[in-house]
């Protein structure tokens, strides 16, 4: 299927956070979300289906869903319901949403995806990298179909958020971050650090959710739990993951330093596991993978969510 507007595929696992990346996506003109891809991170599979899915009825979009795996290639991993709610959307008991996932599996979908839009294809990974590691095994020419693969994850100076050393995304599933970040000639980085850099107010925060829309409503209920914890936890700043990678995917212009690198994820050690290893001074010769996000023009960021709160919803 041809389109005038740029090819979106998401892949993710609402989440609270992915929840507002969505938003900031659906609301945007140069974009077409044509699939969702969802795994297991930060709860369960059936919960993160079912809050894409939900997401999509309060926007009144009809983007399909497919559901992919359940659990890390090989190792158990603990999910983040601590900080999005048992369901990850906040506990809040919505009424599920009257549409299901589409039958077919999420790395099937990301394949198919890729022929049919291959070379305009913008690939954005928000959760654990499980699904695309797989796609990626299925048929490692994927990256050449790829226009642009973003990916929020990392934690690029060993400065993690679930371990010492690891980033969530990563350190949930280490293996399939090595898959992906060893296949992608360049993936564009929005890592833990980035984000800590890109905080916004809680107040702000309240103001935009006070807006007179669906969307706005349903954020609020669902991030209620999430902006509490993170008051008590991190302060005056509220910060948003999700939403930072799919800024720099939507809007790359806003980026205003970007550091091309090697990078190699590890996957064994006692301390280090899921931790992103990168060569800034370029020690190992190996190919620059990565371009990190450092710097992201702040009030264009704050403008993107503010206007996808606001934004008219179906719900």
């Amino acid at each position: 299927m041809k389109t005038s507007r740029i090819p979106l595929l998401i892949d993710t696992d609402p989440g609270v956070d992915d929840a507002l990346a969505l938003l900031m996506a659906f609301n945007d003109l140069q974009h077409e979300v044509v699939g969702l891809t969802i795994a297991a991170g930060n709860v369960g599979l059936a919960h993160t289906v079912a809050n894409a899915l939900k997401l999509c009825e309060v926007c009144a979009v009809r983007v399909p869903v497919f559901a992919g795996t359940d659990a890390p290639l090989v190792f158990p991993a603990r999910d983040a319901a601590y900080v999005h709610g048992r369901d990850g959307f906040g506990d809040t008991g919505y009424a599920p949403a009257a549409r299901h996932a589409e039958a077919e599996h999420a790395a099937l979908a990301i394949l198919r995806l890729s022929h049919e839009h291959a070379g305009n294809l913008l690939l954005v990974a928000l959760g654990p990298l499980t699904n695309l590691a797989l796609a990626l095994k299925l048929d490692p020419s994927l990256p050449s179909r790829i226009a642009r693969c973003v990916v929020m994850g990392a934690a690029v100076s060993a400065h993690g958020n679930i371990t010492a050393a690891a980033e969530f995304n990563i350190a949930f599933d280490p293996e399939a971050a090595h898959i992906v970040f060893s296949a992608f000639p360049k993936i564009e980085l929005a890592d833990w650090e980035a984000v800590l850099a890109h905080g916004f107010r809680h107040d702000d925060a309240e103001r935009w959710l006070a807006a007179d829309s669906p969307r706005a409503r349903f954020y609020a209920g669902i991030s209620a739990h999430t902006r509490a914890w993170a008051k008590a936890g991190r302060g005056e700043r509220w910060h948003a993951a999700d939403a930072l990678a799919m800024a720099l995917a939507l809007q790359p212009e806003g980026a205003l330093e970007l550091r091309e690198r090697p990078l190699v994820v590890e996957t064994a050690g006692t301390h280090a596991r899921g931790a992103t290893v990168v060569d800034w001074n370029r020690q190992t010769g190996a190919a620059d993978n990565v371009a990190i996000l450092m710097r992201y023009d702040q009030a264009r960021f704050e403008a993107m969510i503010e206007a996808a709160l606001a934004a008219p919803g179906g719900a």
